[in-house]
């Protein structure tokens, strides 16, 4: 166990070789951790659990650190599995133990374990006294699951946030002072862009509500990566910049090419964009990770995404990455949508379709060049470009 504060332990996983979450869809290059909460009050509680791939571990660790007959009670801030793992296995040892969560967190451990446990549900502003601490609940809903909370302790004013303000990052330490800033600021802002970009306006409000409670927070432990020890409202902050109209100072190209001519188109609109001072990023989508690509476009200014067409359609990774743009509701960026083609061109309207249906900016028709792109083909890329910087400058 390590102790965190003076009544709270962490006991979770370090998971150092984890490199695909939620499935495969997401890429964890450096680990997660799966944080668990033990407070040692005059009540011991049990904050969360670990992915269930590691219950076994964590339950002997528990054991001998803690001693499951010892636990008074459990705090479900979120039971995904990777939080909410261990939870049949504790439960099958102590089915007497009473398990705090919001009302969606009783449905979705019912559906999740298909038992009805001692469920005692709580929302915002209800409290539950252990001793020096206070417990102080607050909804999370759809941050990013309809159940997440979390829960603050009044005496060693620790915000216990779970998925809110944390980084898939398995580092040398646990805490944020004890690590290197750049790379927990690069997993931080990629959990954000890959995880909880659809909920931003959401988040907006939420902060605002936590503010509003006037709570005195000089730690921030959530459930993935390291604990915010130095300084916790930094992460607030950037959440609130996060969660606006956030951009950084580049723009950026994504294609897909078969025999190089999307790539050419690419390269003019890149120049174009050079042409007025902006700095550009351009990617080869199908040699690139996703998540990572995500994160690169959710930071960008304006966005060019190209293909090559192929049965009616663009490449499959450029199928996927404007998928997922649209599902992850990006907004607010200038796009524009190209490719290149033999026969019939459908690529870049498919592009321009999907992108479409978000909340960004198309600054003009789809751009389109049969086979190896000529002269004039590769200069109205090259002025799509200057419309493309154009359009950074207007909004």
């Amino acid at each position: 166990m390590l102790k965190i504060s003076e009544n709270v332990y962490w006991d979770g996983i370090q998971d150092w070789d984890l490199k695909s979450f939620h499935g495969h869809e997401l890429s964890t290059h450096r680990g997660s951790t799966y944080n668990s909460y033990v407070i040692k009050d005059e009540k011991t509680v049990l904050v969360d659990t670990v992915w269930f791939p590691h219950k076994e571990t964590f339950i002997k660790r528990l054991e001998a650190d803690v001693g499951i007959d010892n636990i008074d009670m459990i705090i479900v801030n979120h039971n995904e599995p990777d939080h909410g793992g261990a939870l049949d296995t504790i439960m099958e040892l102590r089915p007497d133990l009473p398990i705090y969560c919001t009302v969606f967190g009783e449905k979705i451990i019912k559906a999740h374990f298909h038992k009805d446990w001692n469920f005692v549900t709580v929302k915002t502003g209800d409290t539950l006294n252990i001793g020096k601490n206070t417990l102080t609940f607050v909804e999370m809903r759809m941050i990013h699951w309809p159940d997440s909370m979390m829960t603050y302790l009044s005496h060693d004013k620790v915000l216990l946030s779970n998925d809110a303000f944390g980084q898939h990052f398995c580092a040398k330490s646990m805490f944020n002072d004890e690590v290197d800033t750049d790379e927990l600021y690069q997993e931080a802002i990629k959990y954000y862009a890959n995880i909880l970009t659809p909920f931003s306006p959401i988040i907006i409000k939420k902060i605002d509500e936590v503010i509003a409670l006037n709570l005195d927070i000089k730690m921030i432990a959530p459930s993935h990566g390291v604990i915010w020890r130095e300084n916790p409202g930094q992460i607030i902050e950037a959440y609130a910049k996060w969660a606006g109209d956030y951009s950084e100072d580049f723009a950026i190209i994504i294609y897909d090419t078969m025999y190089e001519a999307t790539r050419k188109m690419a390269l003019s609109i890149e120049a174009g964009m050079r042409s007025k001072g902006v700095k550009v990023k351009l990617y080869n989508c199908s040699v690139n990770d996703m998540s990572d690509l995500i994160t690169e476009i959710y930071k960008a200014k304006a966005v060019a995404v190209g293909s090559c067409t192929v049965n009616n359609s663009a490449l499959t990774s450029i199928v996927a990455i404007t998928h997922e743009i649209m599902t992850h509701k990006m907004k607010g960026k200038p796009y524009l949508a190209f490719g290149s083609y033999g026969w019939s061109g459908e690529a870049p309207v498919h592009i321009d379709e999907t992108l479409s249906k978000t909340k960004m900016i198309r600054i003009a028709e789809p751009l389109k060049a049969k086979y190896s792109p000529r002269d004039e083909e590769l200069e109205a890329c090259f002025e799509a470009g200057i419309k493309l910087a154009e359009a950074i400058e207007d909004i």
